[in-house]
């Protein structure tokens, strides 16, 4: 079946997203089938006021950037659909002689993929799902392209915070990491122990109820242990009932503005316990960072692009590529084909295993998971501080400070 080909994109952007399309369009190139190959500017809107952009046009040394570049390339949205909006896309298809469409998104684009695929079954129109979302909260699959450098960043960035408070051990310092619901990024913090300068002492993940005196308990024990300290917790750390320990700034359906929970802990570290604490929140640098992007993370994200095309040309429909890991060592994946209506939607957690008995950190397990997802070796730092209390780099350990109240 000959056509031209459309990619849009749909949520937040990643450090890969641009990857996926350039090995969806460098894949697409390979068929003789596929025509045009259109890029949809701003997502879904984009594509319904027929906003097309034929990237066959477009010079090869620019497409290669696309490798190395952040954000959405092309534009991408959190558009409301309604059904007539569904509806009006085939209409657009057909005008523009598309028969293979590809969405690049995460778990609620993957629900807008499901609506589009059931528009389309009866016109002869392909659809199949790309996985993006540094969140790591799509179903079934591994994990999801975007992720990976997402937690190399988390990692990194944590590592320097560690190193700042160990030079200047006279605070703790909480670190906000994104996720929504799900608690891998800000379990990926741990990996900072892989920098050489020690990791977070404490990690809160929204999978376990958030209790505040529990909370106050561990970082009163860090207090008096160390002197100083690095939390990481999640932006959607609720309490037992499910409520946010933050009020959400607003909520439209599923896009969540949540409130600043690393300002509220360090506050109530100050208010409660009476000693010096501040936040930090990366933010969106933790989802645009491209210096720290995962060659791993971005070589899938290619990988994923290619196979989504691939498939689609073939006449698979309905399905989102995924990632099977294989057991043992060397680490090895294989892709597999979902079916859309089982990602649609879902959002995937952080299992038990992965985290620790008290609540408050990961096991072994998780970070033998992670590790090879961000790409290689992590920066190594160095700090002299402590040294000149061991009795031999062998058994050298941390020296506890005194209580530095302000």
């Amino acid at each position: 079946m000959s056509g031209n080909m459309v990619i849009i994109h749909g949520g937040g952007p990643t450090a890969v997203i641009n990857a996926s399309l350039y090995g969806a369009v460098e894949e697409a190139k390979k068929h003789p089938e596929v025509g045009r190959i259109y890029a949809a500017i701003g997502g879904t809107g984009g594509l319904l006021h027929k906003k097309l952009l034929d990237l066959r046009e477009i010079p090869q040394e620019e497409l290669d950037l696309l490798l190395t570049s952040p954000a959405s390339a092309i534009g991408t949205s959190r558009d409301h659909l309604e059904p007539e909006d569904y509806a009006a896309m085939v209409p657009v298809f057909e005008e523009f002689g598309i028969r293979y469409v590809l969405l690049n998104g995460g778990n609620g684009t993957m629900d807008t993929c499901s609506r589009i695929y059931e528009q389309c079954c009866a016109h002869g129109i392909s659809v199949m799902g790309i996985p993006k979302t540094m969140d790591n909260d799509i179903a079934v699959t591994d994990h999801s392209p975007g992720f990976g450098s997402a937690a190399r960043y988390m990692a990194v960035s944590t590592a320097e915070v560690c190193a700042d408070v160990r030079g200047l051990p006279i605070h703790i310092v909480v670190i906000e990491a994104l996720g929504r619901n799900a608690g891998w990024v800000t379990a990926s913090s741990a990996l900072a122990a892989d920098c050489g300068v020690g990791g977070p002492d404490l990690i809160y993940l929204p999978e376990r109820a958030f209790d505040e005196a529990a909370f106050l308990r561990d970082v009163q024990e860090l207090i008096d242990r160390k002197g100083c300290g690095v939390v990481v917790a999640s932006e959607g750390l609720h309490d037992a009932d499910g409520k946010p320990i933050v009020e959400p700034v607003f909520q439209v359906g599923r896009a969540v503005y949540f409130g600043d929970v690393s300002s509220h802990l360090a506050n109530l570290i100050t208010k409660k316990l009476g000693y010096k604490a501040r936040s930090e929140k990366p933010g969106l640098l933790g989802r645009a960072s491209i210096a720290l992007q995962s060659a791993c993370d971005r070589e899938e994200a290619v990988l994923a692009g290619k196979l989504a095309a691939e498939a689609v040309v073939r006449g698979e429909s309905g399905k989102m590529v995924g990632f099977r890991r294989l057991e043992g060592e060397p680490y090895r994946i294989e892709p597999m084909m979902i079916e859309i209506e089982q990602v649609m939607l879902h959002e995937k957690g952080m299992p038990d295993s992965f985290i620790n008995e008290a609540g408050n950190g990961v096991t072994q397990a998780f970070l033998d998971w992670c590790r090879p997802l961000l790409g290689g070796p992590l920066p190594r730092l160095i700090s002299f501080t402590g040294r000149e209390e061991a009795r031999s780099s062998a058994d050298w350990c941390w020296t506890p400070l005194p209580h530095r109240h302000f």
